[in-house]
């Protein structure tokens, strides 16, 4: 009877919320039912599930190199994730990794997990880039299990699809279906935007969120790094910038080491670290330790004591810019830097009598966007003499600047995104797709299926032109998110996105969605993250706390 109550009790609670008028929010309840593909997520390209199942216990199971392998002993990126995938799997029951196995492994166990590099170069010292190949096969029979990839990036994300295949019963008892799977993105950009400027994010937290990432198969850190607030990037060129940029020049600060920690933890997982120096906007924090970087502002005919963007006017500016960005591109190995150029506010640039002269010199008449442009221009030069590519914002694009052709242009603004792709890529230009997906905007309810929801090709355009799309980011600014709420903010939210960008394109069943990202959800809070709930529910191994 009291149970009866205490149901009744948290009923009308919910309904109370109901007709509370958030926003006059409705949802209908979801009804978990067991998906035909469990737990998986992203949804593989194509998935074969027999109901034959085999055992796995730590005892007898390894996951060990194959024969024929172009990868050995030899690899740390794949015996370190051999390491982690055993433990993830088995938990706190793991043995010794590597020692010899005594016990003598029942008929119905299966007792490896072979995987095969078939490349010849298996690039396991190398960098994931925008062309990698994330390709894997996995076949999980008896006696064995075969995960075959042409490189060590498919390796990684078919190592995720094998942990996620082990379920246990009521009493712990590991078991995996006999599966085939044949498994690739449909784009090869997917991304999660990391904002440390508005709030610093520790090395820590940073880290845990790329280990989530690997479990969804995002390939990307977008770390938008500095911004008007501060400046926590150690330069080793200019180390006043973070002396007197960051919050704090000792503790709030990312050292070359740090930086170095973070590039290798993510290449160990497939990721590529593109991080953005966004100029000519967006720099109040950049002046504090550069003198003449910024424009002087005025109030009529004198100086106003504050400042604007950077000063496109000055050779000292295209200067710094050459020493820093080479320093940049020497410290992140990646093929691109994002430059950012969005949101340049030209009122500073008006008030100022020099820059005033300097458009007339120029032609430019009262068009402050062909000063942007100006700027815009010499920067892109200094960075492709650094043999970088370049991601840039749209306005970049829609303010006429000349890109060079494999210029990515990043769609963010709201509203009109559709039409803009179709503009990019009418002008034969690559994109990624963001707008659809800011994650620091946040709502009541199941906001995850929004996301999910999107079509990243769904605008005017030819087959040509959407060919040009390859993939998307999640952005999480940073205004009111720091090391407190950021990783259940961006945790499952983000997993809808990740699932949109890699699976095929009619992978759009809402509910078997549902079922699946509940699991998933699951997963993600058994290995210590704090994904946030998607609904009512209750997790087998629940979040223990920090």
């Amino acid at each position: 009877m009291l149970k009866f109550v205490s149901l009744l009790l948290a009923l009308s609670c919910c309904q109370g919320l109901q007709h509370n008028n958030i926003d006059d929010y409705v949802e209908a309840e979801p009804v978990f039912q067991a998906s035909k593909y469990g737990s998986l997520w992203p949804l593989p390209q194509k998935v074969q599930i027999s109901e034959v199942s085999f055992k796995l216990t730590s005892a007898s199971f390894r996951i060990v190199d194959a024969k024929a392998s172009s990868a050995g002993p030899s690899c740390s990126l794949l015996q370190s994730a051999y390491r982690r995938y055993y433990e993830y799997m088995f938990g706190s029951a793991k043995k010794q990794w590597g020692s010899k196995n005594n016990r003598r492994s029942d008929p119905s166990d299966l007792t490896e997990l072979q995987v095969w590099i078939t490349s010849p170069d298996s690039e396991c010292d190398g960098y994931p880039s925008v062309t990698s190949d994330e390709s894997y096969e996995l076949t999980v029979n008896q006696p064995v299990a075969v995960l075959k990839a042409p490189k060590v990036w498919g390796a990684l994300h078919g190592l995720e699809t094998f942990s996620q295949l082990v379920f246990e019963d009521e009493y712990g008892a590991k078991s995996i279906n006999a599966t085939i799977i044949n498994d690739f993105p449909r784009f090869q950009h997917r991304g999660i935007l990391l904002d440390s400027s508005r709030h610093f994010l520790p090395i820590k937290v940073i880290l845990s969120n790329l280990e989530t990432m690997a479990m969804n198969k995002i390939n990307v850190f977008h770390w938008h790094i500095v911004d008007e607030q501060s400046f926590p990037y150690l330069s080793r060129t200019f180390p006043q910038l973070s002396e007197q940029g960051a919050y704090h020049p000792y503790t709030h600060v990312y050292t070359p080491a740090d930086v170095k920690m973070v590039i290798e933890f993510a290449r160990l997982r497939g990721i590529r670290v593109v991080p953005e120096f966004d100029t000519p906007g967006h720099t109040q924090s950049w002046g504090k330790g550069q003198k003449d970087l910024l424009t002087p502002c005025y109030s009529g005919s004198k100086p106003s004591g504050s400042f604007g963007p950077v000063n496109p006017i000055l050779n000292t500016t295209y200067d710094f810019m050459a020493k820093f960005f080479t320093e940049i591109s020497t410290v992140f190995p990646d093929g691109y830097i994002h430059l950012g150029g969005d949101e340049v506010d030209f009122t500073c640039w008006k008030s100022n009598p020099d820059i005033q002269k300097f458009m007339e010199q120029q032609h430019f008449g009262e068009d402050y966007s062909k000063l942007e442009s100006f700027y815009i221009q010499k920067l892109l030069d200094i960075v492709a003499s650094t043999k970088k590519g370049y991601l840039v914002w749209q306005e970049v694009f829609d303010n006429g600047v000349k890109l060079k052709p494999d210029t990515v242009v990043h769609v963010w603004i709201g509203g009109r995104s559709d039409k803009e792709m179709s503009n990019v890529t009418a002008a034969g230009y690559t994109t990624i797709l963001s707008a659809p997906w800011y994650l620091d905007y946040i709502s009541y309810g199941q906001d995850w299926q929004k996301y999910y929801k999107v079509e990243p090709l769904n605008f005017e355009g030819t087959d040509e032109q959407k060919k040009l799309v390859i993939g998307g980011e999640a952005c999480l600014w940073g205004e009111y998110v720091d090391a407190t709420n950021l990783t259940p903010r961006l945790w499952p939210r983000a997993s809808a996105v990740a699932e949109r960008l890699w699976s095929a394109k009619n992978v759009t069943d809402i509910d078997d969605a549902f079922n699946r990202l509940s699991l998933h959800r699951c997963r993600m809070v058994e290995r210590g993250i704090p994904a946030e709930p998607l609904f009512s529910s209750y997790c087998p191994r629940e979040y223990k706390g920090v």
